[in-house]
């Protein structure tokens, strides 16, 4: 085929009905700070089978807000994986916590549940699984520890809208605390920047309101209110508010979210068939009760990852790594992990190569794709 555009690993897609509602709230009386902040919330929750959805700036705000109302504070520690953007474990330190990095599954690439329980001291307070490219982590392993250590869970299901364990959505919290959500545009539903915290625990959701607003409530008042324009700043909080203008847009992606999960599957399937005769190459695994997601679709190399990523760059097709374990990062060597390592997060990052998963991928591009990958395969591995 003739390439007409470079093929990312991953894009947002708008649509014409995706304009149209942002151009109604750029009309509306309100930008920010309005109805359809609650209404996204609203949709979000019902979605997902959760009581409760707060919106944040976006998924890193919302981790952080998530730990500050888990109680995780200075001096503390929490387990969560190194194979993971790094705000998964920047978001604790912002609060003065630790990470303490769990090796990983080496086919999933999710957080290896038998190995928590040996990191668990005293000052460990909650494990944050990630569920790595969309594929539910073993989230009632990881609970029945968590409830034997009386640990707080927080999912970064930020790879995972629509995902499904056990029969249910990821972000009803069935398993979990809090659930962890981003809409930067290469996830399943895209606001720009946004993220949100998904629980069932109305004393969480109470707390997150308040923490995303500056520490400042109108409600549960200290002092006796002065008049209606009273309000108080209870706590030290952020300006992590969502728009209206963002929500606006993701209310109109995710009444589309199950027709564009369902693209993503099928391409995945197609991948797998491409895929499962090839030489050297291991596409990602299935597990029984769970649906994966395909934020990511990570082949696993045997040698030559770097020149097959080089190759297909050559020929516009713009593949990605997902990760660099997050204690090799020059910040974590200099603070604390200067002689860390896991051996499965490593062999894993030194194979995995992220090829192009978004539902607008057409056909004809997603054939290119796969012709792409297989002659540089060939090329590399012979």
């Amino acid at each position: 085929m003739s390439l007409k555009r470079i093929i990312p690993y991953g894009r947002q897609e708008i649509t014409e009905e995706d304009i149209k509602a942002v151009a109604e709230t750029l009309r509306s009386d309100y930008l920010t700070q309005g109805p359809k902040v609650a209404e996204f919330e609203e949709k979000l929750a019902s979605y997902c089978g959760a009581k409760f959805a707060v919106a944040f700036s976006n998924g890193t705000a919302a981790l952080h807000g998530a730990y500050y109302a888990a109680g995780l504070r200075k001096g503390d520690s929490f387990i969560t994986s190194p194979m993971t953007f790094a705000a998964t474990a920047n978001a604790g330190l912002y609060l003065g916590a630790s990470p303490v990095f769990c090796d990983i599954e080496p086919d999933t690439g999710n957080i290896d549940s038998d190995r928590i329980p040996a990191l668990i001291n005293k000052s460990v307070k909650l494990i944050a699984p990630v569920h790595y490219s969309g594929m539910p982590a073993d989230m009632a392993e990881i609970r029945a520890i968590a409830d034997e250590r009386k640990l707080m869970v927080i999912e970064d299901a930020c790879h995972a809208l629509g995902a499904v364990y056990k029969g249910e959505r990821i972000g009803n919290c069935a398993y979990s605390d809090m659930a962890v959500f981003s809409f930067h545009p290469v996830k399943h539903v895209a606001t720009g920047e946004g993220g949100a915290v998904l629980t069932n625990n109305k004393n969480l959701r109470d707390t997150l309101l308040i923490f995303r607003s500056h520490g400042i409530t109108r409600d549960n008042l200290i002092n006796e209110p002065h008049g209606g324009w009273y309000h108080e700043m209870q706590e030290l909080g952020y300006n992590y508010r969502m728009t209206d203008i963002q929500c606006a847009l993701g209310i109109s992606q995710l009444s589309r979210a199950e027709s564009s999960l369902g693209k993503r599957r099928l391409m995945a399937a197609k991948y797998d068939a491409v895929f499962s005769d090839v030489k050297g190459v291991k596409t990602p695994p299935h597990r029984e009760g769970r649906q994966n997601a395909y934020h990511l679709y990570p082949l696993r190399m045997e040698h030559g990852r770097k020149e097959v990523y080089d190759l297909l760059r050559e020929k516009g097709v713009h593949a990605q790594v997902h990760y660099l374990p997050v204690y090799m990062h020059p910040y974590y060597r200099a603070n604390g992990f200067e002689n860390f390592t896991l051996p499965e997060a490593e062999k894993f990052y030194k194979s995995e190569l992220s090829i192009p998963m978004f539902p607008s991928l057409t056909d004809e591009e997603q054939d290119y794709v796969t012709e792409s990958v297989r002659e540089a395969l060939k090329c590399v591995l012979g």
